[in-house]
């Protein structure tokens, strides 16, 4: 049954009682109203941009990487609208990439700025948005390294963000990218060596930590411009050492590569990546699951074939599957798309609807990133522009029914933002993921708050969440149209040996904790995050089992049965 209203189409699909909603997507530039009215500057490749909540006032907030007659601008956003808001005095220089980063795991983002003409700098918050340059007390470069992006993650796995830069020296070709280990006293070594990162210049514009492979480690995949500098897939080794396997993965494209855009479209559970180019097009690269990754680019309908820069994947109308937006330049010629928004069909192919508001700009365009500046749980989009031209602030004005759920995460064991963690979440029995970084695109920076589109259903299945730490949170029965917050180690974590076990209970335990198979229970054991062990029962033989105790008031508490 099809049913027509005004600028909104609904198909229904009876089956049993699920039914899916396809709405018509639509966005409208707002910058100029909501006080954004201006431009980053004429920089040579472009200006980053971060849409972060970077106060933690629950609404995200706008900063602006510039060029070389300005200084960063930050701008806060105050229910929906935007106020410049002068918080350190950054030197006036280019800038190229804005990084939000609680480095130091104390509660309070810090900032890392990039540049390429006049060094990096890292300012730590004191918690009162008292800002210090700390960057050459801490043992990181001061001197001009020719850097346009910088990546957070943490590669060893010690709960402290670690940092990659990409150098783009290309007056010199002689800086190399670097990773600087996070020592969690405050300081950075660089590990670039010893790690097995490569020596020589790779005119690096951006890279992104993820694991590809699925082993627990981040891996991280580097675009290098110009088509004699191939691209680098680092392997995690798991020892503090990463192997180049570029080429056996089948990544080592030598194209003008300018981003990493990190997510897992088809929902598989492995990430894929997509990469833009020159006007030779883009290349999207799906993860096969197998330490291979083949280009579909051309298959899916996402070559653009256009001057390509930054990329985001997100749902635009909130119906599970997930769309792309690709920020160019504009050329006076047909041939060439100035941007586009590709619309998911839910089977892997995108197609650019005509009536997006997305697509027909004619700006000189760089970064872009997505945030939900108003809070309606549809994802908005901003774009930074070369040539002196005014940013934009793509507002998802999108008319739907389809429901969301807002994810935020907060490490306790693993690095305070949660960076590196993998989302879960299940909506009728069908899975959908996210992974969670900080610095992708080009020069960008995302959300904090991850959103899922759940389209019309009144109840998530579940979200789990996986933490670099091992450390796995499972949320039962979730409303939609919220934001969840999820502390690392709040829910209680269960070593699930089968689908038929289940572990009913409130965290923490107050009187009774319940554990039901299809199977006999034989035995349990229970163990707090140390490892020590807190309960055991070996004489249980039954198929549900009551534990009537004050015993399990745990924050991380395992078990295995």
């Amino acid at each position: 049954m099809i049913i027509l209203l005004k600028n909104i189409s609904i198909l229904m699909l009876f089956l049993g009682m699920q039914c899916v909603l396809y709405s018509q997507i639509y966005f409208q530039d707002r910058a100029s109203v909501l006080g954004l009215n201006l431009s980053t500057g004429n920089t040579y490749l472009g200006n980053g941009v971060s849409f972060f909540d970077y106060n933690q006032d629950g609404w995200d907030d706008i900063t602006l990487a510039t060029g070389a007659e300005d200084k960063v601008r930050f701008f806060k956003n105050v229910f929906g609208s935007f106020f410049e808001e002068f918080l350190l005095d950054v030197p006036i220089y280019q800038s190229k990439q804005i990084n939000w980063v609680d480095f130091d795991n104390d509660g309070d983002y810090d900032l890392f700025v990039t540049s390429d003409t006049n060094g990096n700098r890292l300012y730590q918050n004191d918690g009162n948005f008292n800002f210090i340059d700390i960057t050459e007390t801490v043992g990181l470069p001061t001197q001009n390294l020719f850097t346009y992006g910088a990546s957070w993650g943490d590669y060893n796995n010690d709960g402290f963000l670690d940092l990659f830069i990409c150098n783009r020296d290309e007056y010199n070709l002689e800086t190399p990218n670097f990773l600087f280990r996070n020592n969690g006293d405050g300081s950075f070594t660089d590990v670039s060596i010893e790690a097995g990162i490569k020596t020589t210049s790779e005119m690096s514009f951006c890279a992104a930590f993820f694991d590809y492979n699925n082993d627990g480690f981040q891996d991280i995949y580097v675009s290098n411009d110009k088509t004699s500098f191939r691209n680098t897939l680092y392997k995690n080794n798991g020892n503090g050492t990463f192997t180049d396997v570029s080429e056996i993965s089948g990544t080592d494209i030598g194209i003008d590569a300018m981003s990493v855009t990190i997510d897992d479209f088809n929902y598989d559970g492995w990430m894929d990546i997509y990469i833009t180019n020159g006007t030779e097009g883009n290349v999207f690269f799906q993860n096969n699951g197998d330490g291979t990754f083949t280009d579909i680019a051309q298959s899916t309908g996402t070559l653009f074939n256009s001057i390509g820069w930054g990329a985001v994947f997100f749902d635009a109308e909130n119906d599970t599957d997930l769309d792309l937006y690709v920020s160019g330049n504009y050329i006076p010629n047909p041939i060439y798309l100035s941007s586009a928004f590709y619309e998911n069909n839910g089977q892997g192919i995108f197609n650019i609807p005509s009536n997006s508001g997305l697509g027909n700009d004619t700006g000189e365009s760089f970064s872009n990133a997505i945030g939900d500046f108003n809070n309606d749980g549809l994802s908005d989009i901003i774009v930074t522009n070369g040539n002196n031209e005014n940013i934009f602030l793509w507002q998802n004005q999108t008319t739907t029914a389809n429901n969301w759920l807002k994810v935020y995460l907060e490490g306790t064991q693993s690095n305070r933002d949660g960076i590196g963690s993998l989302i879960e979440i299940s909506v009728n029995g069908n899975i959908q993921y996210r992974y969670t970084l900080c610095g992708e695109g080009y020069l960008s920076q995302n959300s904090g708050t991850e959103i899922f589109g759940v389209g019309t259903a009144s109840a998530i299945d579940y979200v789990k969440v996986n933490w670099l730490s091992g450390i796995e949170d499972i949320v039962y029965n979730v409303s939609p149209n919220q934001k969840l917050n999820i502390v690392e180690g709040a829910t209680l974590s269960v070593n699930q040996l089968n689908n038929n076990f289940r572990l009913n209970y409130n965290n923490p335990v107050d009187n009774t904790l319940t554990l039901s198979s299809t199977n006999e229970i034989n035995n349990i054991q229970f163990y707090n995050y140390l490892g020590q062990e807190v309960y055991k029962n070996s004489k249980i033989n039954a198929r549900q089992f009551e534990v009537r105790s004050t015993l399990f008031k745990f924050r991380y508490l395992y078990c295995s049965a």
